[in-house]
């Protein structure tokens, strides 16, 4: 679907309500009030929809003194978008009218879809084919509705209108978005768009990311989400309004716990959770999560009114010592640094009549209890010029001489000329409100306290250095034999669905991608193993061979440093003595007998493919690895830069980069191995799992091996 086709509902010059009602309190009198007669908000909300209006109603004369048409063919005029709140059973042939009149949008409010279950699911799979083959998108159904305040379109049964400002607002849940709008209206936070799409049958949150990347009233967007749709098409979606069109994105994500336990046969599977997908998928879109609703909206007034900070140096102006030190906690907590002034800033602060002797000149800067207005305008217009400030945070609080409400109407020009992104905490209620009022008004997010003032300046800090990046680019790997592995996989699965393969069984499969093997053999007998041992020449590692035996080393079905002949044989015994007593009943099939890695750092590198796709896990690996759970996650296919992420945000990457003296490891191997395994998974989707565990990274340079490992395979349906 080609985005611009959503400027009929969000931009539409006439609009039908069908099911419009005369009885007030229901869906299709509310939504057409709203449209005709909208109840009164705050800074022009509440005006009339500026295009035409039909109401639809074949038993009703006139509505709101709107004159109702018995059908939509009855309408005299074109008709852009369709507000459908009728009974589901109609809506079927009622898409069937609109077609024929030329409806270019609809929006479907009613329920009685897949949410209530088979037969409901069943009727919104006609609704999508219908519409599609139709050519007309659809918001909805089972939805609140849309809003546009730039032309007074309030098509939805909310309470209130939204206030015009610059935030795209997406939601999949109707009632949040009514609690939403009230708490916006609350601290004066705008829209440019504002949807509620329920069941997201056909728009989907992907096509309104495509929207609003290219909307010009909307700064940065906001997205309340259940579930995604597409992971992939999601991530290229959002990665191009972030990084292409230079606008923030937060997401309120709900559901971050699994519902239920899965059975699954690999420590990527039990690692990752029940919201590892989102979180990978948030990262790589370059996506900002945010857990609450007041955190949502304080970075929103930031992101649609300030610009982004150059950097993370902050400066604090105050009348406190107290709200300052706060401040000052809370930005170190929040990764923010605190600004060292350049010394002619505090000279031309210290010289100014209007500081007096007893202010701290340091960061922070107090200007102690009795400031004034005209004192805060020095102080603000002297700090945020200092070419080692990026932003900065104005706390007041109102003693008996502070003039708040003259500080609400001088400092937003102040602010405004210094071109970096400072914002207030008058902190109060009552005393401060008139302040406060002019603030927002004039564009300056303003914060209840300090601690969220710097949390929401150090999370646009944060969105700034994940926009630095630029490479954004998949490896390209022309010395795989992507053919030979699917040979290899569908071998392997025969007839069956399902099938686990060995380290023995799963090698042929990591030759093909070119991944770092050591030398090996399979015994079948002691005398077998002894040739082995032999031929490989040093010390070896046998390894029990069994679908059983999932956790090797814990049986004793591992047994290093086996030497010559006698070794060889005497491993051999042992490691079959070793499972029948610790994993009785245990089928093996042979003993992998492999060369001793050199010496190195034990990592894991797994996948787990659940629902959203292949999900590649890397971290702290070895027998410790589920109960230290030093583990990052990205679903495949991945960028190098998400790779080169994955691998940085650990743990262990600080221990391989030379942590207090340790050696250096191969972290480019690691991500080499990390990307080849990511682009095996894409390629075959019967990867079900896998694990690496350990991989062995060895000195910078030298590479890396794989030590052991294990896949599950499953047929696709």
């Amino acid at each position: 679907m080609s985005a611009a086709k959503l400027d009929a509902i969000f931009n539409p010059k006439s609009i039908a309500v069908v099911g419009a009602s005369t009885k007030p309190g229901t869906v299709g009198n509310d939504l057409l009030a709203n449209l005709v007669q909208p109840p009164y908000t705050k800074n022009g909300g509440g005006k009339p929809f500026v295009g035409e209006v039909y109401p639809i109603n074949p038993k009703a004369d006139e509505i709101f003194g709107k004159k109702v048409y018995k059908t939509i063919a009855d309408v005299p005029g074109n008709v852009d978008l369709a507000v459908l709140c009728l009974n589901a059973k109609f809506i079927l042939e009622t898409v069937d009218q609109c077609k024929a009149k030329g409806v270019k949008g609809l929006v479907i409010i009613s329920a009685g879809f897949k949410e209530i279950g088979a037969e409901g699911a069943e009727l919104e799979k006609q609704l999508v084919a219908k519409v599609r083959e139709a050519g007309i998108p659809l918001v909805g159904p089972n939805c609140l509705g849309v809003i546009n305040p730039y032309i007074n379109l309030n098509a939805s049964f909310a309470a209130k209108s939204a206030l015009k400002g610059h935030l795209g607002f997406v939601s999949q849940s109707g009632a949040f978005c009514t609690s939403v709008l009230d708490y916006a209206e609350a601290r004066q936070i705008g829209f440019s768009k504002f949807v509620s799409f329920g069941n997201k049958a056909d728009v989907n949150e992907i096509q309104m990311l495509e929207y609003l990347a290219d909307d010009a009233e909307t700064k940065a967007i906001a997205l309340y989400l259940e579930s995604i749709g597409n992971a992939k098409q999601f991530i290229e979606a959002a990665s191009k309004v972030f990084w292409e069109k230079g606008k923030p994105i937060l997401c309120i994500k709900s559901g971050r716990s699994a519902e239920g336990a899965k059975a699954v046969s690999s420590h990527t599977g039990s690692l990752a959770g029940g919201d590892a997908e989102y979180a990978a998928i948030f990262k790589q879109s370059g996506v900002q999560r945010v857990d609450t609703i007041n955190e949502l909206f304080n970075l929103a007034a930031l992101y649609t009114t300030q610009p982004l900070p150059k950097g993370n140096r902050l400066a604090i102006i105050t009348n406190a010592g107290g709200p300052g030190i706060m401040a000052t906690d809370a930005a170190v907590a929040a990764g923010l640094k605190l600004a060292h002034l350049d010394p002619k800033t505090e000279e031309a602060l210290k010289s100014n009549p209007l500081i007096p002797d007893a202010a701290a000149l340091h960061n922070p800067v107090d200007v102690i209890g009795d400031a004034h207005s005209d004192r805060y305008q020095i102080a603000v217009e002297t700090v945020m010029a200092d070419a080692n400030v990026d932003c900065g945070v104005i706390v007041l609080t109102p003693q008996s001489m502070t003039d708040s409400d003259n500080c609400g109407k001088i400092l937003p020009e102040v602010i405004k000329k210094s071109g970096k992104p400072v914002v207030g905490a008058f902190m109060g209620v009552e005393q401060v409100a008139e302040g406060v009022k002019y603030l927002v008004d004039q564009g300056v997010p303003n914060y209840a306290f300090p601690e969220d003032a710097v949390q929401s300046l150090a999370a646009a800090a944060r969105l700034v250095e994940m926009r630095a990046v630029k490479e954004r680019s998949y490896a390209e790997y022309k010395d795989v034999d992507a053919a030979k592995a699917g040979k290899i996989i569908a071998d392997a699965l025969g007839s069956g669905t399902e099938k686990y393969l060995t380290q023995a069984e799963a090698r042929p499969l990591f030759e093909a991608y070119k991944l770092p093997l050591l030398k090996s053999g399979i015994a079948k007998s002691a005398d077998e193993a002894a040739k082995i041992v032999s031929g490989i020449g040093g010390k070896a590692v046998m390894k029990v061979m069994s679908a059983d035996v999932k956790h090797k080393f814990d049986a004793g079905g591992v047994l290093l440093n086996i030497e010559g002949a006698d070794g060889a044989k005497k491993g051999y015994d042992q490691i079959y003595a070793n499972i029948a007593k610790n994993v009785p009943g245990a089928k093996i099939d042979s003993i992998l007998i492999e060369q001793m890695a050199p010496e190195g750092e034990e990592v894991i590198v797994g996948c787990s493919r659940g629902g959203l796709g292949p999900l590649m896990m890397f971290g702290m690996g070895g027998t410790l690895a589920e109960l230290m759970k030093d583990v990052q996650f990205r679903l495949a296919p991945m960028w190098k830069i998400t790779a080169e992420e994955m691998v940085r945000e650990t743990k262990v990457f600080t221990k391989m980069n030379g942590f207090r003296g340790l050696p250096k490891r191969d972290i480019a191997a690691v991500i080499d191995v990390l990307l080849r395994m990511s682009a095996m998974v894409v390629n075959h989707p019967e990867i079900a799992e896998f694990d690496i565990n350990p991989l062995i990274v060895h000195s910078e340079g030298k590479g890396a091996s794989v030590a052991d490992s294990r896949i599950m395979l499953r047929k696709v349906k």
